[in-house]
């Protein structure tokens, strides 16, 4: 296929255009697509990184967070504003705003949508009083919004049934599963664990520190095992969002990482390489996730996951194959995974080898994008 359409990404972190989205860019403009990127934060570095991708940078105008009717309505015009002086073609949003404000502005304009649920996030996880109203309020702008979609595309098949369940999508619209955001092979290359007698045993977790991705769970999981077994190295990569209840301490784990307890890195900027130095990925999460992007990074390297039975992260193991899959919330079946490596760490390695079988047969970035390029093109 070989198109002229002027297409346009849609997302609410600048960032993640390049980090999560740059080989479906480059994917599109190999296929003749102009190649529009909006986003509410660009500075100068994510400007260029989308420009070295070949795409147009679109800034706009979010408030992140929260719900402010005269703010997201100015949203919805300048979107609408945006797409019209761009002559798109078609858009393609991802995460909660962009996907419901776009399709607003997109219906106005006549411009077809196929909108990705890149997961749910704290909204749907139910676990304060404040999730529940936000998933309702959440739930009613969806269902205004989807019901115009040319297709919708989900990143699990649990997603795509609790929207047919709340009747927020239709049985007859087009729907669609891919496998995550998929990962590239080559950028996150598989290291073998190869192991000597006396070598540490390396977890490490990378995530957003919220409450919900079971930072706490795995800090206190740590305080139990590191004094029984001395060469266990508990490693978390990553920083507390700013102004969130769900922010994990930063004091906290400082504290813990002057007494040993675990090894915090903080941000990284390379996660590629600071995980190719540790053996085994951990991530605790209760949070509605889509595929977690972390894991499919970790499975490509060849590590060994322990994750929880939640929609998007229970695809990406095959219980104990490449890893494990624990109940969310309970730290005593987390400790019990971890002293499973521990007590074997001659099985690190095997299952590092299973998992990058995983990531080649099913999260291939390519075969993800040609997925999602068919469902496009099945709407030119």
């Amino acid at each position: 296929m070989n198109t002229n359409k002027n297409i346009l990404i849609l997302c609410s972190a600048s960032f993640s255009l390049s980090n999560f989205r740059g080989d479906l860019i480059k994917h599109l403009l190999g296929k003749g697509f102009k190649v529009y990127c909006g986003g509410p934060d660009f500075n100068e570095n994510t400007l260029s990184l989308v420009e070295e991708l070949g795409g147009v940078p679109v800034p706009f105008h979010l408030q992140r967070t929260g719900l402010n009717p005269i703010s997201d309505y100015n949203t919805i015009k300048e979107l609408r504003s945006l797409m019209d002086e761009y002559k798109i073609d078609i858009l393609f949003p991802y995460t909660i705003k962009p996907v419901i404000y776009g399709s607003f502005a997109a219906k106005k304009l006549n411009i077809p949508v196929i909108s990705l649920i890149t997961g749910l996030g704290f909204t749907f996880s139910r676990v304060t009083t404040k999730a529940k109203v936000l998933q309702s309020i959440t739930e009613f702008l969806y269902r205004k919004a989807l019901k115009s979609n040319k297709a919708v595309i989900f990143q699990n098949s649990d997603d795509l049934q609790l929207f047919k369940n709340h009747k927020i999508v239709a049985e007859n619209q087009s729907l669609h599963v891919v496998n995550g955001s998929g990962i590239n092979l080559e950028k996150f290359a598989f290291k073998p664990r190869e192991r000597s007698l006396n070598s540490a045993v390396k977890f490490v977790l990378v995530a957003r520190l919220m409450k919900e991705k079971g930072v706490e769970l795995l800090m206190n999981a740590a305080r139990q095992l590191k004094p029984k077994y001395p060469n266990s190295e508990f490693h978390i990569i990553g920083e507390p969002p700013e102004n969130s209840s769900s922010a994990v301490s930063k004091k906290e784990l400082e504290a813990l990482n002057e007494k040993g307890v675990i090894v915090y890195h903080g941000k990284s900027n390379n996660v590629a390489k600071a995980i190719s130095e540790l053996d085994i990925f951990v991530l605790p999460t209760y949070y509605r996730e889509g595929v977690p992007r972390s894991i499919l990074e970790a499975l490509s390297c060849g590590m060994p996951i322990i994750t929880t039975m939640q929609p998007g992260c229970r695809e990406t193991v095959l219980e104990g194959r490449n890893g494990f899959l624990i109940p969310p919330k309970e730290e005593e079946p987390l400790v019990e995974a971890l002293k499973y490596f521990l007590d074997h760490p001659e099985d690190i390695e095997a299952m590092g080898h299973e998992s990058r079988k995983l990531a080649e047969n099913k999260f291939d970035v390519h075969l993800i994008n040609k997925n999602i390029l068919d469902i496009i093109s099945d709407q030119l």
